[in-house]
């Protein structure tokens, strides 16, 4: 713990001077002005974690000097001193946010034990200030949970692309997480006090997705009585997140193509211009890049999307995040009057060996089926969905011989028996292919 640091601001020089004597010897960082000016300037080129004052100063007085203080500072302790101890006085600096009120001639004792009181509640002080950085951005951080090199790697790279402001593209499986990625990304970025729009390509027709997206007048058509914003309206300033983007249709994509261009589109409708500053961030578990080969998806709107694209890897990929995602969604799906705070470890190494087609979401939906049925404390084995057991019988996972074994065979029929190509393919020496193809049989 560093050693604190006290201010001294005394026009006396003798009462300076003794002042500075005493702290030291207590152990103290301390340096003595003159002044309320100077001592406002020792402030803010070094910073104090507490404030001796004169009331009585030449210029501005102590008061003052307490003031700009607490004002920049909020944590910064001050203790006024003064040879003019009067009740208003004291009342006045105190209610200005004087730590504590000390009158000529000091009294050691008394100092030393106020001092040390006022910077015990500055400690406590720059405590509550730091735990609320952590709260706010604990507000702000990454809404995904996971620890493995892999997910920890990633969560670096949405902070990067969160600081770039542009469009991201985010590819992978159904249910691995894509929108939370790009939730990720918007609440780290300098639009985080913005909209976060999300829509699903996949569940509108082109007329919907056109009146949703960019809203419409009044008498637009039957029935609109009144005019509407759309999505991209509703969300300037902040992101869009199109989730199954390869679903919008091939006219919603020359619009969308346009917006992402000019920045500006028109109500359903309507003959007036619309202005928007917004990000986008699209997402697909197909390839896009086929289906623009194939004609399916526009080009231009692909390269517009993909200025960054970012894979979201299947909960096969990480598997040692299952456990920390399933205390994770224990704490927090559980409801009033359900019993199961933990898990068996034969459940455990049950969906350790689950391959989890259904990804994060799959195992989301497997520990609310265990909230729901469990009348214990514990995730047993019984409470898990019949088809997650019977895949362990049915199809069970190789061990890491079994794989080292396969992956050499295939490698050394690539090379067509060519071990020296073979261990070039593999990474190791011809002496440690040698043994392995010895240990495994493989001659």
């Amino acid at each position: 713990m560093s050693t604190p640091s006290i201010l001294v601001v005394e026009d006396e020089r003798i009462a300076r001077e003794n002042l500075v004597l005493v702290l030291s010897a207590e152990g103290y960082n301390v340096r003595a002005v003159a002044s309320a000016e100077e001592g406002l300037r020792e402030i803010e080129k070094n910073g104090y974690e507490l404030v001796i004052t004169d009331l009585m100063l030449p210029g501005a007085d102590g008061v003052h000097l307490l003031e700009r203080t607490r004002a920049r500072h909020p944590s910064t302790m001050v203790i006024m001193v003064t040879g003019h101890a009067t009740v208003p006085s004291a009342v006045q600096a105190m209610q200005k946010g004087a730590h504590s009120y000390i009158a000529k001639p000091l009294d050691l004792d008394e100092l030393r034990l106020q001092v040390a009181k006022a910077l015990e509640q500055q400690a406590l002080s720059e405590e509550v200030l730091r735990l609320r950085r952590i709260i706010a951005q604990g507000k702000r951080d990454f809404p995904m949970v996971g620890q493995s090199d892999d997910y920890t790697q990633l969560k670096k790279t949405v902070r990067q692309l969160a600081q770039m402001d542009c469009n991201v593209l985010i590819q992978g499986e159904t249910g691995t997480g894509k929108e939370l990625l790009a939730q990720g990304i918007h609440q780290l970025s300098q639009r985080a006090d913005e909209r976060f729009m999300a829509i699903n390509c996949g569940t509108f027709t082109a007329e919907l997705m056109d009146k949703e997206l960019f809203g419409h007048e009044k008498e637009a058509f039957t029935g609109a009585q009144r005019g509407q914003q759309g999505i991209l309206e509703v969300a300037d300033g902040g992101t869009v997140f199109f989730d199954e983007i390869s679903e919008l249709p091939l006219n919603m994509q020359v619009k969308l193509l346009r917006v992402l261009q000019e920045r500006n589109f028109l109500r359903v409708g309507g003959t007036k211009e619309i202005s928007v500053d917004i990000r986008v961030i699209a997402a697909t578990n197909c390839d896009l890049k086929e289906l623009v080969d194939k004609g399916e998806f526009r080009q231009d709107l692909y390269y517009r999307l993909n200025v960054v694209t970012l894979q979201a890897p299947p909960l096969r990929d990480h598997r040692e995040d299952i456990p920390i995602l399933i205390g994770h969604f224990l704490e927090k799906h559980r409801q009033p009057g359900q019993t199961v705070t933990s898990i068996d470890q034969d459940t455990l190494d049950i969906l350790m060996r689950y391959p989890f087609p259904g990804n994060v979401r799959e195992l989301e939906n497997i520990v609310q089926r265990a909230l729901a049925l469990g009348q214990g404390t514990a995730f047993t084995p019984d409470l898990l969905p019949a088809d997650v057991c019977t895949t362990q019988d049915e199809d069970p996972l190789p061990s890491l011989e079994e794989l080292e074994e396969a992956h050499i065979r295939k490698v050394l029929a690539a090379s067509g028996g060519n071990k020296k190509q073979a261990a070039h393919i593999l990474g190791i020496d011809r002496v440690s292919l040698w043994r392995k193809i010895k240990k495994y049989n493989l001659e």
